[in-house]
């Protein structure tokens, strides 16, 4: 579920294709996606044992612990791309907005909390170049509360 407008158009992340495009203000600490709809969720080596494992890992995410939702009908909120420096912050399924976004702006989250720890990113970091590596739950928890935390002070 995506709360605020938006829109999907043109991402100005180089190879991104599309991205998902606020169309009206949203600020700091406010829900921008929430999680609804989640029928099932599943083991990485559940997925990973699926004969179409190769299809489904583009939109598996991880929800929490070891645990993930495979949305292979592809909605909007698939559309939010990756940066180390992100706009947004994922936390157990809904993302944050780090700062007052302008409308216009393309959602952005860190990809490390969404993938099984240690799993490598097809593609690498448009800015920097570096590899996108999964966080353990244990990173991915911590550093997402902390900022959470942070947001909300």
């Amino acid at each position: 579920m995506i709360l605020p407008r938006y829109h999907i158009g043109p991402s100005l992340i180089a190879g991104a294709g599309q991205g998902l495009v606020l169309d009206e203000p949203i600020a700091r600490g406010r829900v921008i996606t929430a999680p609804d709809a989640i029928p099932r969720v599943h083991t990485f080596e559940d997925i990973l044992a699926q004969p179409d494992a190769g299809t489904l890992l583009p939109a598996t995410v991880r929800w929490f612990e070891d645990r993930y939702t495979v949305t292979p009908e592809w909605p909007d909120e698939c559309y939010i791309n990756h940066a180390f420096e992100p706009c947004a912050l994922w936390h157990l399924g809904f993302v944050f907005a780090v700062d007052d976004l302008a409308a216009g702006t393309e959602i952005t989250v860190d990809y490390r909390h969404l993938l099984a720890p240690g799993q490598e990113e097809d593609f690498r970091d448009a800015v920097s170049g570096d590899p996108i590596i999964g966080f353990t739950w244990k990173e991915s928890l911590r550093a997402s509360t902390t900022a959470l935390a942070a947001l909300l002070t």
